[in-house]
Parts: C-alpha cells; sequence; structure tokens
C-alpha cells in the first residue's frame, strides 16, 4: 500500500506540475516548490485524472500503466499531458485551473488474470487493461466503483474501451491483464487530499456470505 503522505504528496506534485507548465500561480495548499518523497525515485505506473468541481465531471486523464518511468517524473509529465493532451478534451486554460479537482493513481504492476473472464476480477480492487488486435484499452479501479458495475459489465466495458467488441476477452490472442491502484484525491481544488475508498465487490460467480 502507498503511503497516505506520499500520495497527499503526489496529487499536490500533479497539480504544480500543470501549474508551472501552464504559468499558472499556486492554488491553495499546493506548496510552492515541494520535495519529492523517497518513494517517487521507484519506477511505478500512475495516471492522473482532472475533474470539474464540484460535479465530478471528466475533463482529462492520462498516465503510464507499466513502472517506465520514476513515479515523480511519471506524476508529473501525466499530470500535464492530462490536462493539455487528452485527445477527448480541449486543453484546459489557465484560469480554468482553480475550478479543477486532480486526482493520482499509483499502480501495481499489471498481471494476467488469474482466472479467465470475470472470475478473476474482483471490482474495487483491480483495474483492467484489454490488449489485441493492435488496440489496447485501460480502466483505473475506481470506474467500476463509480459505474456501479459487475466485473463482467467491467471486463466488457474494457473492451469496448480497446475498441473491441465487449465480448473479445474470450479470444485467445486477446490478453487481459489486472493491477491494483491506491487512488488519492483533492477534496476541492487545491484543498485538502484523502485516499480514496473503493467499495470491493466479490469475484463474479461468487454470492457474498449472509450477514
Amino acid at each position: 500500500m502507498f503511503a497516505d503522505d506520499d500520495g497527499r504528496a503526489a496529487v499536490r506534485w500533479a497539480r504544480r506540475a500543470t501549474e508551472r507548465a501552464l504559468g499558472a500561480p499556486a492554488l491553495g495548499a499546493s506548496p510552492p516548490a515541494p520535495s519529492p518523497p523517497p518513494s517517487f525515485e521507484e519506477r511505478r505506473g500512475a495516471f492522473v485524472t482532472w475533474k470539474r468541481y464540484p460535479s465530478g465531471d471528466l475533463r482529462g486523464c492520462i498516465g503510464f500503466p507499466r513502472p517506465v518511468l520514476p513515479l515523480g517524473r511519471a506524476i508529473a509529465e501525466a499530470a500535464v499531458a492530462a490536462a493539455t493532451d487528452d485527445p477527448r478534451f480541449r486543453p484546459v486554460r489557465v484560469e480554468e485551473l482553480p475550478s479543477l479537482t486532480v486526482d493520482v493513481s499509483v499502480l501495481s504492476p499489471p498481471e494476467r488474470l488469474p482466472a479467465p473472464g470475470p472470475d478473476g476480477v474482483v471490482v474495487g480492487r483491480d483495474g483492467l487493461i484489454v490488449e489485441g488486435r493492435g488496440a489496447s484499452g485501460l480502466l483505473l479501479p475506481q470506474v467500476a466503483v463509480e459505474e456501479r458495475w459487475d466485473a463482467a459489465t467491467f471486463l466488457e466495458a474494457t473492451c469496448e474501451k480497446a475498441g473491441l467488441p465487449s465480448g473479445a476477452w474470450r479470444e485467445p490472442s486477446v490478453r487481459v491483464l489486472r493491477f491494483g491502484a491506491d487512488v488519492f484525491r483533492e477534496l476541492r481544488p487545491g484543498g485538502e487530499v484523502e485516499r480514496e475508498p473503493l467499495a470491493v465487490s466479490p469475484p463474479a460467480g461468487r454470492r457474498p456470505p449472509r450477514s
């Protein structure tokens, strides 16, 4: 588990990197020049998500699924790219930053599902990557929780994110991987940061025990 103090630093690091890139002044609790913790030297995957406040509507999300960069660099590059290079949205303007919150997801290395299909997926714990036919798609663990999907729907949605049919995970040539994430988010723009709690559901095909 990624430490809470390091998670708070990660969120503020993401905001400051974006403020510097856009030439914006520091906002709220975002420090002018934070010193990165030692964990930022480790190679980790990371995603950064910008959202409109208070609606929570997505404004941009980009990251590195695999541990190819030191975490501090991955967060900074993903934060700026999510704000300026997400092809689904126009670039964030300087005057928008005070009305956006930022989330940082620190990822564990992806691994193949231990069981095929939904039986190998735990909603609230797992993020998914689908790769095949020259395409790939990724959905973070919190997406399934926010959308209230079960494991089967989450798997199908990740296939669709890759531009594949929803049942493409059944094809032998299609790879499905899972990963974990520690997610930290601002409660308001530039404000307090908390770890995002994710409700874990049993894998598909298993009923929860009766209370």
